[in-house]
């Protein structure tokens, strides 16, 4: 038991941690290495927000399908954080309409997406 923990932790130690990627709706692999996450359990709507501050770029997963939108302010995504309906709040200030939205980036610049 004793070497079987310790090969155990042997192989956690030398084992290589990449940064985590998602498939993002009409932009392709994104990945996450730069971008803050949070896991959203009180919403039914959305699952996880990211945000990399730097970029202005959030990626979130609204039921199951990851979403990326770009020149987003802090203070938007933070507003989305805290409100007291998350669903309600990104239906109203970022759900795709058919118009492009404010924020939407898929017409834009790949931020973060590789091809």
């Amino acid at each position: 038991m004793i070497k079987a923990a310790t090969a155990f932790i042997a192989l956690l130690l030398t084992a290589e941690f990449g940064s985590e990627t998602v498939d993002v709706k009409d932009r392709g692999v994104v990945d996450l290495a730069t971008y803050e996450c949070r896991d959203t359990p009180r919403s039914t709507l959305i699952q996880r927000a990211c945000y990399d501050r730097t970029q202005a770029s959030m990626v979130v997963s609204v039921k199951g399908a990851y979403i990326q939108y770009c020149d987003l302010p802090p203070a938007a995504f933070d507003a989305l954080i805290i409100a007291p309906s998350m669903g309600q709040f990104y239906k109203a200030s970022f759900a795709e309409d058919g118009s492009g939205g404010r924020y939407d980036c898929r017409t834009e610049r790949m931020t973060g997406a590789r091809h």
